[in-house]
């Protein structure tokens, strides 16, 4: 697979918490890291995400935005 996105980090499925729709993927990506993402329940099927699958998490944005008091 060859992606325009720079931002490709590879590692394990650590978790998927199911929801109605969609669901969050947890993937380690190594050195006590982890990245978190919601998608649809349709893709985690598709894409035969649980636990121990490999993948990679691709970031792909204009901007991230995180505040805290």
């Amino acid at each position: 697979m060859k992606l325009s996105a720079r931002n490709q980090f590879k590692g394990t499925v650590k978790s998927v918490t199911e929801g109605a729709v969609n669901g969050i993927v947890t993937i380690d990506i190594g050195g006590g890291n982890v990245m978190s993402a919601t998608i649809s329940m349709s893709a985690i099927k598709e894409l035969g995400l649980k636990p121990g699958v490999p993948a990679t998490a691709i970031v792909k944005a204009t901007s991230v935005m995180v505040g805290v008091d």
